[in-house]
């Protein structure tokens, strides 16, 4: 395997890295963001109100965390390509974790104050 192969299978990844990023939007990351919380919110009812019932608190619990990683790792690569504000990736990425509410309230913020949900596709997908 030469240095042509190796460049090629590089070229190829990259476009398929790009097809998979052209369905993360704003909308679907403010989507996602609503259902982090619903997440979040029935493990804080599960642990506290109904008093740490199990399996549902464990359930909800790795949920939380996996869905933060994820929503973690789109919104900084979605604030990367333009897709997001920056500081809305950051709020995500940083207090996603401890209370994904701030992401949640951030995209609503960021859908009113400015223009990013109304971006055109071509601009949303933009790769450098």
């Amino acid at each position: 395997m030469g240095y042509e192969d190796l460049d090629a299978a590089a070229v190829l990844a990259q476009r398929r890295a790009r097809g998979a990023m052209r369905f993360v939007t704003f909308r679907r990351l403010e989507v996602a963001s609503f259902a982090h919380s619903t997440v979040y919110v029935s493990l804080l009812v599960c642990a506290f109100a109904l008093g740490n019932v199990q399996p549902e608190t464990l359930i909800f619990g790795w949920l939380h965390g996996g869905v933060w990683i994820i929503m973690s790792l789109l919104c900084i690569d979605a604030a990367r390509r333009g897709v997001l504000p920056f500081w809305l990736g950051i709020l995500v990425a940083v207090l996603g974790g401890l209370g994904p509410f701030a992401g949640t309230i951030g995209f609503v913020i960021a859908d009113r104050r400015g223009d990013w949900a109304r971006r055109p596709a071509s601009a949303q997908h933009a790769v450098e």
